[in-house]
């Protein structure tokens, strides 16, 4: 069994060959595919942590679309001052499939 725990924006996720994330937006290039940095390789027995192997692998992935994750409302409130404020807040997100890692 082989997989990565790639950096995928300000977080690090669990990817396998086929695994479906989503993250913070991304670019992708012409083709639609993207370059993800990998932070830890297992294959089977074999950990792989050190940044000078770890710079010869490759994780790629398919971008499948774009959207927009739910709502957040920021509400802030004095009381006997009359002081309200009300923001709101939704991530951009790109949802990849891992197709390999090499």
């Amino acid at each position: 069994m082989v997989y990565a725990v790639v950096r995928a924006g300000g977080r690090q996720e669990k990817v396998e060959v086929g695994t479906i994330v989503t993250m913070d937006r991304i670019k992708a290039d012409k083709d639609g595919n993207v370059q993800l940095t990998p932070v830890l390789l297992v294959d089977g027995d074999k950990i792989t942590s050190d940044a000078k192997s770890l710079a010869k692998v490759t994780v790629t992935a398919e971008v499948l679309g774009d959207l927009r994750g739910p709502k957040i409302v920021i509400q802030k409130f004095k009381n006997k001052t009359g002081y309200k404020k009300r923001q709101g807040h939704r991530q951009e997100l790109t949802r990849v499939k891992i197709t390999g890692i090499k």
